[in-house]
C-alpha cells in the first residue's frame, strides 16, 4: 500500500514539471506580483499527523478562503435566521457579480460569493464591531492551529483591495439599498477586506480546516467549534457554490466540499478523514487554482477520497 507521505511527495514533482501555471490576480497588486512556481500542499489527518511537501511553510493570502470561517462564526451566532439574508444555492455566475442581486432583492446566492460573504461580514460587524470582528475571526482560528507564527491579517493588502474594490463598494452599496447591510459601507467592506487579506501557509489552513473534518470539533483539544449540523451545512455550501460558477466541475473532478481563494489557495475536506491545503498561484479562467485544482484531482485519484466513493 502507497503511503501518504508517498503519493503527496509524488504529486509534488508531477506539479513540478506542469508547464501551464495559470494567470495570478491582476486587479490586486500584491497578488499579481507572486512568482507562478510556487507550490504547497499540506494534509492532516483524522489522527492528527501532518503530510507536507513543495512551498507548505510559506504564508500566502488565503483570500476567500477565509469566508469558510467567517460563515462558521455567523453560523454560531445568527443560526438558521441567517439564511433570510443570504441564500444556500449556487449562483452560476462570476463570483464578484451584481446581476442577480437586482432579481433578487439584495438577498445573495450564497455565503462564498462575494456578495454573500460581505453579508455575513455585516453581521459580525453588527456583534462585534469593525475591529471586534478582527479579533473574534482569529479567536476562532488561534485555538485550531499547532504554531501561529506568520499568521496575521496584512493590512497593506487590505488596503489594496479597499483602494481596487470598486465592484465590491457598488455590490455592498446595492444591498444597502435592499436593507441588507446594516452597518457603514465603510466598516463593513473595512472587516471584509481584512479577512481575506489573512496571511496562512498551508499546514496552517489544513489545521484550521480540520474541524470540518471532524463534525465541528478543534481535534487538537476536543473541543467544539461548530455544531454538527452547522458543519454538514458549511460542508454542503463548500460542495455547490466554494468554487464559484466552477463549482460543478470541481465536484466531478475532486469530488470533495472544497473553498477556493484568488490568492492560489484552496481548502478541501474528506469528512472524518483529512483536511487538505493546497496553494499555487495561478488561476484559471474561473478564478481557482490551477495547479491547486489539478493537485487535488490527483490526490482523490491516488487515494479514492472523493465523497462520490463506491
Amino acid at each position: 500500500m502507497v503511503s501518504l507521505a508517498q503519493i503527496i511527495s509524488e504529486i509534488s514533482y508531477e506539479m513540478q514539471g506542469e508547464k501551464d501555471r495559470g494567470k495570478t490576480a491582476s486587479y490586486i497588486p500584491s497578488l499579481a506580483q507572486v512568482d507562478l512556481h510556487h507550490w504547497g500542499m499540506a494534509i492532516v489527518d483524522r489522527d492528527g499527523k501532518m503530510y507536507a511537501s513543495g512551498d507548505s511553510h510559506k504564508q500566502f493570502s488565503i483570500q476567500s478562503v477565509s469566508k469558510v470561517f467567517g460563515l462558521s462564526l455567523a453560523l454560531d451566532l445568527e443560526g438558521d435566521d441567517l439564511w433570510e439574508r443570504v441564500r444556500q444555492e449556487p449562483s452560476g455566475s462570476p463570483f464578484n457579480s451584481i446581476i442577480q442581486l437586482e432579481s433578487e432583492h439584495g438577498i445573495p446566492r450564497n455565503p462564498f460569493i462575494n456578495a454573500g460573504a460581505i453579508v455575513v461580514s455585516d453581521i459580525l460587524v453588527s456583534k462585534y464591531g469593525f475591529q471586534g470582528a478582527q479579533g473574534a475571526l482569529l479567536q476562532l482560528l488561534n485555538p485550531l492551529v499547532s504554531n501561529i507564527d506568520g499568521m496575521f491579517i496584512d493590512y497593506e493588502l487590505a488596503q489594496e483591495e479597499d483602494e481596487t474594490g470598486f465592484r465590491n463598494r457598488a455590490l455592498t452599496n446595492y444591498m444597502k439599498n435592499f436593507d441588507n447591510i446594516h452597518n457603514s459601507v465603510d466598516e463593513t467592506l473595512g472587516f471584509y477586506f481584512r479577512q481575506c487579506a489573512l496571511s496562512m501557509n498551508c499546514q496552517q489552513l489544513a489545521e484550521a480546516g480540520a474541524f470540518l473534518m471532524s463534525a465541528g470539533i478543534n481535534p487538537r483539544n476536543g473541543k467544539r467549534v461548530l455544531s454538527t449540523r452547522h458543519t454538514q451545512t458549511t460542508l454542503a455550501l463548500m460542495m455547490m457554490c466554494g468554487h464559484y460558477d466552477g463549482s460543478g466541475a470541481f465536484a466531478v473532478r475532486v469530488g470533495l466540499p472544497g473553498k477556493s481563494g484568488v490568492g492560489g489557495g484552496i481548502l478541501a475536506i474528506v469528512p472524518g478523514v483529512a483536511s487538505i491545503a493546497v496553494w499555487s498561484p495561478g488561476l484559471n479562467e474561473k478564478g481557482n487554482s490551477l495547479l491547486g485544482t489539478k493537485s487535488l484531482e490527483r490526490l482523490v485519484q491516488k487515494t479514492g477520497w472523493s465523497v462520490f466513493r463506491y
